[in-house]
């Protein structure tokens, strides 16, 4: 067991930042899987009022078509379609990961980037088919 002095010889934080990394592809791919996950979460709110509005009185219903036909209102679905494509199949490789399949450094490299590359292009196509 090492000694604290040998510790802060090497100069290491004790709590590493985000800022001292070397980014790397399975680093980012568990960082976009976090703030994905939070985009749905956040998400919850506004997709309730869209189902309210949608069982609703017409005038309801109108009000939600209407605001989802506007930018604002296509930026988010396209958000949240995006989010919700890319923690789907990064989700996949985490249960993947967790069954001890494809643990190796270069499998773990190779599905984040397929994961990422998924996500992009999902947001590519869902931006297209919104626009």
């Amino acid at each position: 067991m090492a000694s604290d002095k040998d510790y802060s010889s090497m100069n290491r934080p004790l709590s590493p930042r985000l800022s001292i990394y070397r980014w790397h592809a399975p680093m980012l791919a568990s960082l976009a899987h976090r703030a994905s996950g939070i985009t749905l979460v956040l998400f919850i709110p506004v997709y309730l009022w869209l189902l309210h509005a949608m069982t609703g009185t017409p005038e309801d219903f109108a009000a939600a078509r209407a605001w989802l036909h506007l930018p604002p209102g296509r930026i988010v679905l396209w958000l949240v379609g995006a989010s919700l494509i890319y923690h789907f199949f990064n989700g996949i490789r985490f249960l993947c990961l967790d069954a001890g399949w494809g643990e190796s450094r270069e499998a773990m490299r190779l599905t984040a980037r397929v994961a990422i590359g998924v996500g992009v292009a999902a947001a590519i196509v869902l931006g297209v088919a919104l626009w």
